[in-house]
């Protein structure tokens, strides 16, 4: 396990090496060194896996002392690697699930100007993650948290030329930035408290200082909070989190399954201590979460863009992780983080295989009969949507998303129960909308399939993945995370898992009713005053951004109107002005003429006279 700290060095190597390129490597040598890196680093991540599995370090975790970052004052944190059953499942999915997208988008990215500047971004990317995930105090955390934002504003924006990718990634960037801001807020708090940021110190002090409730742990839990909904596009800081396809679609896959968005479920569940000792803001997180993958849901079902329904997939899923972790299931969060990153990595670079094939295509309304002339797209489709609808049995994400229900239905909170249940079903319905729009029906356009090692690899490795195979590995989180009081199962967790199997099958056989065929029913509704006015609503998400267009952008650019000449530079300005206008009006009383000179005398002389006489009465 002392190989540890090459899981990063070699995609910061690989970074490194890009950057200073300055583009003159060819395309691929570019790949070798990008797509290499990434796996040298998830082969080290493996043994480092095997190990820990095989001779687990004394504790259930290991520590890997780099170097002191800092000392001030008292506070001296490390570069420290910190090693248990939870980063272990974090490291195996950034590493393993990125290595395939990196894969892939070797044979994505071809032709495209930049290609070497792409690797050098998704290189440092990873390297950001892993930091995220290995760092055993807040700090390096937090330096691997800016490091992944930094990273997805390079990214989306990479076809930096147009206009509205550049938009796309500053929204991005500011948003996430939001959340940020509450995470540091966080870390004061915690600092100024406990004295420490070192995670484990403060999972052993926080009980020993705070009882449950208590004001300093709410306050810093619900910026924790703030920091985790910015990075996982959660309520209210959702919005970025579909423009962010604006970006090349193999980061859309390394954003949305392998690291980003994953980063505040990862950093909720890793403070786990801290937020049981604020009930409220736990519940909190579950609440955000349900509301989360219900509108997330709504607003996917009449989606056109082949991406954003995605993107509000991954919005609505990662809203099951965050109601998982509010009824305290910590194990099945991080189980649906992984489950999720193999159905929605193999969803995402199906999707950039279908928009290849199709001329760069990405209206689904605009394909039509691809299933044919695209059978590996196709076949991914099939088996990631399947396990996004969570099918019964034979799919990975039944077995994820099925402990979370069972363990919202166990902690008694039964409204969190329905929004997940529903959430359920339009999972089901939207997934098979895209497929059956996309897929069946009439060709509208001509596609040519893919080929290449590069190209089938990963979607063959993910299609695997994504079925019940990938439900065999089970992450090592026993002794790292709270067990969570329904563990126990019976007739009532069976009679749960028919009704959520039901309610899936249910979503795909009315999605086959209204989607495939002509859609005169369908059409008739969207075409209907309130189906027009619902399907805007929706497209639009909600209309949060124009709520926030209101209240937030419009109020800013006013004031930068107002603002535009600094009135306070110009006071402040009024100073040298008066000095200067005093040295004129003073300079032009210097005449040179001896008669002004004495008037000038006798009228001073008058007036300090005339003065003292005032001062004595």
């Amino acid at each position: 396990m002392n190989l540890l700290f090459l899981t990063f060095v070699f995609p910061l190597i690989g970074f490194l090496l890009l950057s200073f390129s300055r583009g003159r490597f060819s395309e691929n040598l570019s790949a070798l060194i990008g797509v290499g890196s990434v796996g040298l680093s998830a082969a080290t991540a493996a043994y480092v896996i095997w190990q820990f599995n095989v001779a687990p370090p004394e504790g259930g975790a290991y520590s890997q002392l780099l170097w002191q970052w800092m000392s001030v004052d008292g506070f001296a944190p490390n570069f420290t690697l910190y090693l248990d059953g939870l980063s272990v499942t974090m490291l195996g999915v950034v590493t393993g699930v990125g290595f395939l997208i990196h894969l892939f988008a070797s044979w994505y990215m071809r032709g495209e100007a930049g290609y070497s500047r792409f690797f050098s971004y998704t290189n440092l990317f990873i390297a950001s993650m892993l930091f995220l995930i290995l760092g055993d105090n807040l700090l390096f955390i937090y330096f691997g948290w800016e490091g992944v934002g930094l990273c997805s504003y390079l990214l989306i924006g990479f076809y930096y030329s147009n206009r509205n990718n550049g938009n796309a990634a500053l929204k991005a960037f500011i948003v996430t930035r939001i959340g940020d801001v509450f995470m540091a807020i966080g870390l004061f708090i915690l600092f100024a408290q406990l004295g420490t940021l070192n995670v484990q110190e403060l999972l052993v002090l926080a009980p020993q200082k705070f009882q449950a409730g208590d004001t300093w742990m709410v306050l810093a839990t619900l910026m924790l909070l703030g920091g985790a909904v910015g990075k996982s596009a959660q309520l209210p800081l959702q919005t970025w989190l579909a423009d962010a396809m604006a970006g090349p679609t193999p980061v859309s896959a390394l954003i949305h399954a392998a690291t980003m968005v994953t980063a505040g479920v990862y950093l909720i569940a890793r403070t786990n201590g801290l937020f049981l000792l604020a009930p409220d803001i736990l519940h909190l997180v579950g609440v955000v979460g349900g509301l989360t993958l219900v509108l997330a849901g709504f607003a996917a079902l009449v989606q056109t863009d082949i991406k954003r329904i995605l993107a509000y997939s991954t919005m609505s899923q990662i809203g099951y992780m965050f109601l998982a972790l509010g009824v305290g299931a910590w194990d099945a969060a991080i189980f649906h983080l992984m489950t999720h990153a193999f159905f929605k990595a193999l969803l995402f670079l199906a999707s950039g295989a279908v928009i290849v094939a199709c001329h760069h295509e990405q209206n689904i309304f605009k394909m039509g009969g691809l299933w044919k002339k695209l059978p590996l797209a196709y076949a991914s489709f099939v088996v990631g949507g399947a396990a996004l609808a969570a099918l019964p049995i034979v799919t990975v994400g039944f077995y994820s998303k099925d402990e979370i229900l069972w363990e919202a239905f166990a902690s008694g909170n039964t409204g969190l129960l329905y929004a997940g249940l529903v959430g359920a079903f339009m999972t089901s319905l939207y997934t098979f909308r895209l497929i059956f729009i996309a897929f069946h029906g009439e060709a509208k356009t001509e596609a040519h399939a893919g080929h290449g090692i590069s190209h089938w690899l990963p979607l063959g490795v993910l299609i695997v993945l994504s079925t019940f195979v990938g439900a065999w590995i089970t992450p090592p989180l026993a002794g790292v995370l709270p067990e969570s009081a329904g563990h126990a199962g019976g007739e009532a967790k069976h009679a749960l898992e028919i009704t959520s199997g039901a309610i899936a099958i249910a979503g795909i056989l009315l999605a086959a009713l209204l989607f495939l065929g002509k859609r005169r029913f369908v059409s008739a509704v969207a075409n209907s005053g309130i189906g027009r006015v619902l399907s805007a609503w929706w497209f639009a998400a909600w209309g949060f951004d124009w709520i926030y267009d209101k209240l937030f952008v419009k109020p800013y650019l006013l004031i930068s109107h107002i603002l535009r000449k600094d009135p306070v530079d110009r006071t402040i300005g009024l100073i040298p002005r008066m000095a200067r206008g005093g040295h004129v009006a003073m300079s032009k009383t210097e005449t040179g003429q001896l008669r002004w000179y004495t008037a000038s005398i006798a009228v001073g002389a008058v007036l300090v006279l005339g003065a003292v006489v005032v001062a004595a009465v």
